[in-house]
């Protein structure tokens, strides 16, 4: 018989439950037990209902004594990303204005995990709307990292990383637009995949069309996450965008190692952007540990011209479509930072729009191109570490300064308009503990492949497997 705890493995928790090796109601007590402990610090759990919780968890007992079929996820306790909707319970999006919105419907990711058996806990903190990486609100407060109490936890992920990072969580699940899934990944030592648009169809949504945004996986390991995939990919009539192959294909175990991986690693993308020295030195450190394995490494890069304007571009006309009446009505319930962001879109027109997804096409086929000589692509996951939580963004990188509070996740939303997936994986600790991780980018749709290299180093480096001392930064 499996000892489970909170550190367990997502797949050992289930299979434990599905055995009867231990009840859903024992582990539902296990997490609640750990967030009651951990989560006054972090405050990355919100929405929590111990109660609905509870119920959830005998109910899914009680399925099981029934012998009726049950669903991978079975029994496993569950709190969703706060943008992402969830029936009957509070879904603020971080915002006073949502502060007390309660929908009556599941969305399509949410109602993926819940169908595969997951219990409803709660919630994960989120900046307001998800914009920006670093998770605080008016609602909710401030997410702080497990690793050191006074930095931040990265976003719009960031209460799903810190989470599971504290072993309130088995699984999490976010959405990704400029790094929100990669970044918090990798300020938390944990994994987290932004897939191909259209892995992960998203349903409801005022644009199925919309190729910056996806929703994906985080886990504390690969397979975990390999696991959690393959229960929210697969094709949907409701999302135009999604893609045939089913979830299934995702599955653990994943096979395969560095021998012979053709691995292109740079640190700025030819001095694109302006990474962190402590940053810099973790990933250069990490062509030895893919050299070990048997990978060819080589300094190299694609050529991203156009992507900075067409991710902001992009950006700044899903913020104006979305936010502009709301913002006109409630100018003052939005973040200044949010407040530009919108209204940065006000003045585009259709040939900006236009001239952005020619950017995309290009990029793509040049992509496609550096795929033919490469498998994947390694780079900073974030240009810096985690930096204070007290501040918005970080201002300033090795002396650079950063304009706004996009500037610093360049080189993660420089990696969005490609279209490919991309995992974050712990690849480090900076001096002061800070975790750092490593961004290993695939072909588009090469999902399975990607995950296969990125198990095969996360074994050979098991950084993932420091857990954090919660009195640092108290």
């Amino acid at each position: 018989m499996t000892e489970i705890d909170c550190y367990s493995s997502a797949r050992a928790m289930a299979k434990a439950v599905a055995e009867k090796e231990i009840s859903a109601r024992e582990l539902m007590d296990l997490h609640l037990a750990r967030i009651a402990l951990v989560n006054p610090a972090v405050n990355a759990v919100v929405s929590l209902d111990e109660e609905r919780a509870l119920v959830g968890a005998a109910e899914a007992d009680q399925r099981l004594a029934r012998g009726e079929p049950v669903g991978v996820l079975h029994g496993l306790p569950h709190a969703f990303k706060d943008t992402h909707e969830v029936a009957g319970w509070r879904t603020t999006f971080g915002s006073p204005l949502r502060a007390d919105y309660v929908p009556r419907r599941d969305e399509l990711i949410v109602e993926r995990i819940r169908g595969a058996g997951a219990v409803t806990i709660g919630k994960t903190n989120v900046p307001e709307w998800a914009a920006g990486s670093h998770t605080f609100n008016p609602v909710f407060g401030t997410t702080r990292n497990p690793y050191d109490l006074s930095r931040s936890a990265g976003g719009s992920s960031g209460g799903a990383a810190a989470a599971l990072a504290c072993g309130m969580v088995a699984l999490a699940e976010g959405s990704d637009m400029g790094g929100s899934l990669r970044n918090p990944a990798s300020f938390n030592n944990v994994v987290g995949l932004r897939p191909t648009p259209g892995r992960v169809p998203s349903w409801p949504t005022t644009n199925g069309w919309e190729l910056t945004g996806v929703g994906g996986p985080m886990a504390r390991t690969v397979e975990d996450l390999a696991f959690l995939l393959s229960v929210i990919a697969g094709p949907s009539r409701r999302a135009p965008l999604s893609l045939e192959s089913p979830g299934r294909s995702f599955a653990p175990p994943l096979r395969g190692d560095l021998a012979g991986v053709r691995v292109a690693l740079s640190v700025d993308l030819g001095a694109t952007f302006t990474v962190d020295h402590t940053v810099a030195d973790v990933v250069r450190g990490q062509a030895a540990v893919l050299e070990a394995g048997g990978a060819i490494v080589e300094d190299a890069y694609p050529v991203l011209h156009g992507a900075d304007p067409a991710f902001r571009t992009l950006r700044a006309w899903v913020f104006h479509h979305r936010f502009r009446g709301l913002l006109d009505k409630r100018p003052d319930d939005f973040k200044q930072s949010l407040r530009d962001n919108i209204l940065a879109g006000a003045d585009l027109t259709g040939g900006d729009v236009a001239r952005a997804y020619q950017q995309l096409t290009s990029i793509h086929d040049r992509m496609r191109v550096f795929f033919e000589t490469y498998d994947v692509l390694a780079l900073p996951v974030s240009q810096v570490p985690p930096f204070s939580a007290d501040v918005e963004y970080p201002s300033a990188i090795d002396g650079v300064p950063q304009d706004d509070y996009l500037d610093w996740m360049r080189s993660a939303y420089l990696i969005t308009v490609t279209g490919c997936p991309a995992i974050s994986v712990p690849a480090g600790l900076t001096p002061e503990g800070w975790p750092v991780g490593i961004q290993l980018v695939g072909p588009a749709r090469g999902e399975r492949r990607l995950l296969e290299i990125a198990h095969a180093y996360e074994q050979a480096t098991r950084v993932g497997e420091r857990r954090p001392d919660l009195r640092r930064g108290a």
